[in-house]
C-alpha cells in the first residue's frame, strides 16, 4: 500500500497490477488500492483501454495482457502454478509498449516475472526490484536481478517517487530528477 499511496495525481502512464490468488479470491484488491492513494483502481476489464493515472488489477484466476494499448484479460495455461502471472502481462506489455514499459516487481516466493522483465529489458523498458532485504518473501525480486542485473533495487517507500520519475522521463517531462545514483541503475 506504500507504494499505491506514494503515486501521485497525474500520473503519466498506466499502473498494471498482477497478485497471486486463489481463483475465489482477490475481490478486494482493487478497494483497498483505491484507498489506499489518489489513484483510481479497479478489476480490469477485457478490451478496455489503457487510460494514464488509472491501476487495473487482474482480476482472479486471469491473465492480465496488453495489445495495442488496450487491456485484455485471459484464462490462458497457468504460468509459475499461476493464474494471475506477472511473466504473461510483462512479456505482453513488452511487445505492446517496448521501451515505454516499466516493471516493478515486488515481494513474493518463486520467480514469477523474472522472465517478463528480461523481456521488458529486450524491449528497451525499465525493471525496477522492491529491495529484496526489506521483503516479507524475496524470491521474486532475487529472481529479476539474477535475469536483470541491471535492475534498480529501490526501497518500497521510495517506488512510488520512482514511477512518477521515470513515467515523467519517458513522457518527455525534464523536470524529472536523476535517479541513477541513488538505485543503481545507469
Amino acid at each position: 500500500m506504500r507504494l499505491v499511496a506514494g503515486l501521485p495525481a497525474g500520473l503519466p502512464a498506466a499502473v498494471l497490477v498482477v497478485l497471486h490468488v486463489p481463483a475465489t479470491g482477490g475481490h478486494a484488491l482493487p478497494r483497498i488500492l483505491d484507498r489506499a492513494g489518489v489513484l483510481p483502481a479497479a478489476v480490469a476489464v477485457d478490451g478496455a483501454q489503457l487510460e494514464n493515472g488509472r491501476i487495473y488489477v487482474a482480476p482472479p484466476d486471469h491473465h492480465l495482457l496488453v495489445k495495442d494499448h488496450a487491456i485484455h484479460v485471459s484464462a490462458g495455461p497457468r504460468y509459475h502454478g499461476h493464474r494471475p502471472a506477472a511473466d504473461p502481462l510483462l512479456v505482453s506489455a513488452a511487445k505492446a509498449a517496448g521501451a515505454r514499459v516499466l516493471a516493478v516487481v515486488l515481494s513474493g516466493t518463486l520467480d514469477d516475472g523474472a522472465a517478463g522483465c528480461a523481456a521488458v529489458v529486450k524491449a528497451g523498458g525499465i525493471v525496477a526490484v522492491q529491495e529484496p532485504c526489506e521483503c516479507a518473501y524475496d524470491g521474486m525480486p532475487r529472481a529479476t536481478l539474477n535475469a536483470v542485473p541491471t535492475a534498480a533495487r529501490v526501497p518500497v517507500a521510495r517506488l512510488g517517487a520512482y514511477i512518477d520519475r521515470q513515467s515523467r522521463r519517458e513522457a518527455g517531462d525534464d523536470s524529472s530528477r536523476d535517479e541513477s545514483s541513488r538505485t543503481g541503475r545507469g
